[in-house]
């Protein structure tokens, strides 16, 4: 997994010898290797909706009125399929763009019929599913979903697979004609529909206001068929087909309208992902201009998984397409963030996608769009091109952002761009794993760096279109002498000096311009950057990347435990989580000479094995200003620590108040004692009264426990 630097002997005739050769010692490690599926930190993802990137078989094309030739119609199948992709892999369009990473298209199986609009709009974007085991087969079959996997893992490449268990696709609860009444099916074998649905598979409460959490979570996103996540046929049924998926060899999982389900049962579906197969998992959870939501955080740091991060895309959009904030917002948001994040690198950072409008505008100027790239590439988090991007496509809304890829040129300046950034990516620690620090700021102008022991990267950008910025009074990090643009001048950027003290003499930042200058030296003391996943049980293995732990083994503990060392190398260790109670551990790596590193903290260690448990309690009344909170005896619920309760319980869909109720992610085939509080504002906390009401939880299924309020 590692590799020499290319010799600079070039360059250095060129340039005069005038950059420091301090960091021609540096190995340069892949830690985008394909081998390590849970650091996706010095990866750059590209996403592609599979209809609309390359119909590499024109006969697995659909017929009649689900097609559209030429793609004329945006809301039907264009053909798009996976020996596109394949092609596209092979002929070195993704590689040398230096892409590691292709998030796809839902590959499961969709509806065939049609929606009875002007449109006739069909599901070529594959989130109304039907089989969540079967293929989507005008995408391609098994074989060919396996061919895809091998031929990407050959280039280099990991791929993830957008997956959607929030619902099956649009349905009526009076109609049982209308599209496919939201049918679902087990590899082939019918389970239910919406209408007359006894089961109990789906939310009958009619369509989300999107008003509180409760109600996105347990009324139907618009017209689509909602899943019941706590019905155990269902539970049981997502939980095999993301175990098929894994099988064949997926590196990663996005989850759409994580804000749709309930937080419990997502929490017990990641156990089983990183007890199967740990993958590197992001949900979507959308977020308009300048929202800023605190239970999205708290989702990310808690759920076992990782989010898009919105709130930079929103930002970074506003700054440099739309020009409604400056620089001073963008860098408010890096500070937020990195304080409400407790794993910030973890988050996927974009410029647009599927669901907004392209970053490109109609006749507007794609400098805009370069100048997005180079910030989105040397920004903390993990980097998502949107497919198409690179040759500026444009498109406002759905389908409009969704055209067919009309051209694969290697020559545009956003595609070279990319592949000079994303290299930059995978050979300077600094952008997987280091910390943001703002240097420099007004209105047009954003000077950051980001720093990882030894190594340095600090970017400058100047978004106006006429004006220059004379930079003086820069300080950096990186070491003294003469660094030359990592871009190549591709955005004007010009060669620095540092000087002794630090500061970098002064230069000209003209309209329009970004330089990238980058240092790295091989760390000699351990430094972690990176522990993957965050969460998970006795006995699971983890990840931890970083630099300097040396050749010979040494320690890792997990608190004061020392854990089982499965391997060691001088940028990676795997290890497994040692016998310690359930809890929050900082993670910590001592050298084979005793050195300690940093502390990577907050590792959530679970009990065992998790299932959902609905909780309910009964004539719980409360004043104004108090909700009713979990409390009990094992971690995940708080270790009767107030401070930790679960909570605030829901009392308006599925139970109504005095009623309160929540899905909670427990240990399976445990005797639990817990109560319910109430808290105010201020916290205050009002208890129970009486003994603990006590429960024991469901092995590998779903439960529900309900009390009356003590």
């Amino acid at each position: 997994m590692k590799k020499s630097l290319k010799l600079r002997s070039v360059w250095l005739l060129i340039f005069g010898l005038l950059r420091i050769g301090l960091n021609q010692d540096k190995q340069v490690v892949n830690i985008a290797s394909t081998e390590n599926d849970v650091n996706f930190t010095s990866d750059v993802i590209y996403q592609i909706v599979v209809d609309r990137f390359y119909d590499g078989n024109t006969s697995n094309n659909p017929t009649e009125s689900l097609y559209s030739k030429n793609c004329t119609n945006l809301r039907k199948y264009c053909g798009g399929d996976w020996q596109g992709i394949i092609d596209k892999l092979k002929d070195g369009y993704l590689t040398d763009m230096g892409i590691t990473a292709i998030w796809i298209s839902q590959p499961v199986e969709n509806v065939y019929s049609i929606m009875n609009d002007a449109a006739g709009t069909t599901s070529y974007h594959g989130y109304w599913a039907r089989d969540f085991k079967k293929t989507n087969p005008f995408f391609g079959d098994v074989a060919k979903f396996r061919e895809l996997i091998s031929t990407a893992h050959a280039h280099g490449i990991k791929v993830i697979i957008d997956f959607a268990p929030n619902h099956t696709s649009p349905a009526s609860e009076d109609d049982p004609s209308y599209m496919e009444n939201g049918r679902l099916y087990d590899n082939g074998v019918l389970i239910g529909g919406y209408t007359h649905d006894t089961s109990g598979y789906f939310h009958h409460n009619g369509g989300t206001d999107f008003s509180t959490g409760e109600d996105s979570i347990f009324r139907n996103l618009f017209d689509l068929a909602d899943f019941n996540h706590q019905q155990p046929v269902i539970d049981q049924y997502f939980k095999d087909a993301i175990k098929m998926w894994l099988d064949l060899g997926i590196d990663g999982i996005r989850m759409d309208a994580v804000k749709h389900m309930p937080f419990g049962w997502q929490k017990s579906f990641m156990d089983k992902i990183y007890d199967h197969r740990p993958v590197f998992t992001f949900g979507e959870w959308f977020l308009s201009e300048n929202e800023v939501d605190p239970a999205i955080h708290m989702f990310a740091n808690e759920s076992g998984m990782s989010l898009l991060d919105f709130r930079f895309g929103q930002k970074l959009r506003q700054v440099l397409r739309d020009n409604t904030d400056s620089w001073y917002g963008f860098d408010q948001m890096i500070q937020d963030t990195a304080n409400a994040y407790d794993e910030v690198i973890d988050q996927v950072t974009f410029i647009d996608n599927h669901d907004m409008d392209r970053f490109m505008i109609e006749g507007g100027d794609s400098r805009t769009v370069d100048m997005a790239l180079a910030v989105l590439l040397t920004s903390r988090g993990i980097p998502t091109i949107y497919y198409g991007t690179e040759q500026y496509l444009t498109g406002n809304g759905d389908p409009n952002n969704r055209k067919m890829m009309t051209s694969f040129h290697k020559n545009t300046r956003a595609y070279q761009i990319i592949q000079r950034l994303a290299q930059l990516r995978t050979s300077n620690p600094a952008l997987a794993y280091g910390d943001t620090q703002q240097r420099w700021m007004n209105h047009d102008v954003y000077i950051y760096e980001r720093q990882f022991g030894n190594d340095v990267v600090l970017v400058a950008i100047n978004r106006s279109s006429n004006e220059s910025y004379h930079i003086t009074g820069l300080f950096t990090d990186l070491p003294s002498g003469t660094y030359r643009d990592e871009l190549a001048g591709l955005l004007n950027g010009n060669a620095i000096t540092v000087n002794s003290d630090k500061s970098v003499s002064p230069f000209t930042l003209s309209a329009g311009e970004v330089g990238v200058w980058s240092y790295s030296k091989k760390e000699t003391l351990p430094h972690i950057g990176h522990v993957g996943p965050m969460m998970g049980q006795v006995g699971h293995s983890v990840t931890i990347d970083g630099e300097g732990f040396g050749v010979s083994p040494g320690e890792v503990l997990f608190g004061s435990a020392s854990a089982t060392i499965v391997s060691w190398t001088d940028h990676q260790i795997i290890a497994k989580v040692p016998i310690v109670t359930p809890g929050i551990y900082d993670i910590t790596v001592k050298n084979a000479s005793g050195t300690s590193s940093n502390s990577y903290d907050k590792f959530e260690v679970l009990t065992n094995d998790q299932v959902s448990v609905r909780f309910v309690v009964h004539n719980a009344y409360t004043n104004w200003g108090e909700n009713v909170y979990l409390v009990g005896n094992v971690h995940e619920l708080g270790n009767w620590d107030p401070n930790k309760a679960i909570g605030p319980l829901f009392n308006q869909v599925i139970y109504s108040y005095p009623s309160w109720y929540i899905d909670v992610s427990v240990p399976e085939g445990t005797s639990l004692e817990f109560k319910f509080i109430k808290k105010d504002a201020s916290g205050n906390v009002i208890w129970e009264s009486g003994s603990n009401h006590t429960y024991t939880t469901p092995v590998g299924t779903t439960g529900e426990v309900s009390v009356q309020w003590r």
